[in-house]
């Protein structure tokens, strides 16, 4: 099978680092949820989790990063962690953009209770998981009962302004071994379907492939279609899509405070280039080597219409693909 590094030439196209303007920040592994798509693994059993320390250092580049303008916090359940409050709060004050990849369901935890308010407050951008608006397709691939938590935290959301004033975004991802959708399409009936049968209300929907790494690439072997996915992702590079790859603004810290290009490096424990390994080797995120490490699974990235933590890269993409429900 053809490397990434081997593709990218063959259509003339080179993948460095522009600048960092996102800092995605994984604040550790610990979900509430244990999904079987989740690249990072996560679950209620696992114990990694970013400690007060490492979440100083990061303020502290923050600070020290005008170029930066987004603050992107995943997980697990980012909202599980202790420090998560006080990183939201230290970056807005700053002026940065955050985002809470929030898996919906964690709003109702134990010692949650007043979290969504607490995002509204500080107008965080939510994106929300939400892979099918079938409550047999999402129960499937998260866990029983999790779609109907999902639309109770979707109308709390609604409540207190997201969707309308403040900004919530879903996620879809394919329940198979294909590539998603159309974008645009498939919002228009996540909107249809979310407005008529529960009088919820989105901002965008976001397409992302999934990764066959981790708990897909299990799968995926499990069921003998391993090889056909990565074949799949390889048949449908678009070189279109190079151009938008989130590693190309992006900066990736793991709980540990470790640096990688994006968060699926970050799980394959892909180094970044250069010196510069964590948090503690640099005085400024602009001393971050420009070259980015790549492999098989970066076709997941340029698939299709491509994909990223922002959605679909771009629309001339041809997606083989099946409807969402």
């Amino acid at each position: 099978m053809r490397s990434f590094a081997a593709t990218l030439a063959e259509h003339g196209r080179s993948l460095t680092r522009d600048g960092v303007t996102v800092l995605q920040i994984n604040l550790g592994k610990r979900c509430n949820q244990a999904c079987h798509h989740c690249h990072v693994e996560a679950g209620p059993k696992r114990s990694e989790m970013m400690a007060a320390r490492t979440a100083d250092r990061l303020i502290e580049l923050m600070a020290s990063a005008p170029q930066l303008r987004t603050i992107d916090i995943t997980g697990g359940a980012p909202e599980l962690n202790p420090n998560f409050r006080r990183l939201v709060a230290a970056a807005r004050e700053l002026g940065k953009h955050v985002i809470d990849r929030c898996n919906l369901t964690v709003l109702f935890e134990a010692g949650q209770e007043d979290t969504a308010r607490f995002l509204a407050e500080h107008e965080v951008a939510i994106v929300a998981s939400l892979p099918c608006y079938s409550e047999k397709n999402v129960d499937a691939q998260r866990g029983r009962g999790v779609f109907g938590q999902s639309i109770a935290a979707l109308k709390l959301l609604n409540r207190l302004g997201y969707g309308s004033t403040l900004p919530l975004d879903l996620v879809y991802n394919p329940v198979g071994a294909f590539l998603p959708p159309a974008q645009a399409a498939l919002e228009h009936e996540y909107r249809f379907r979310l407005r008529k049968d529960f009088e919820i209300e989105f901002s965008r929907l976001l397409t992302i492939t999934n990764m066959p790494i981790s708990r897909f690439l299990h799968a995926l072997e499990r069921d003998g279609q391993a090889q056909a996915y990565q074949q799949l992702l390889v048949d449908s590079f678009n070189p279109h899509a190079v151009d938008g790859v989130m590693c190309r603004s992006m900066l990736s810290v793991s709980w540990d405070g470790k640096l990688y290009d994006c968060d699926f490096n970050q799980m394959l424990e892909l180094k970044l280039p250069g010196q510069a390994q964590t948090i503690w080797d640099v005085d400024s995120l602009a001393e971050i080597d420009r070259r980015i490490a790549v492999g098989p699974h970066c076709f997941g990235c340029t698939a299709g219409a491509g994909s990223s933590c922002g959605g679909a890269l771009e629309t001339r993409g041809e997606n083989k693909s099946k409807a969402a429900a």
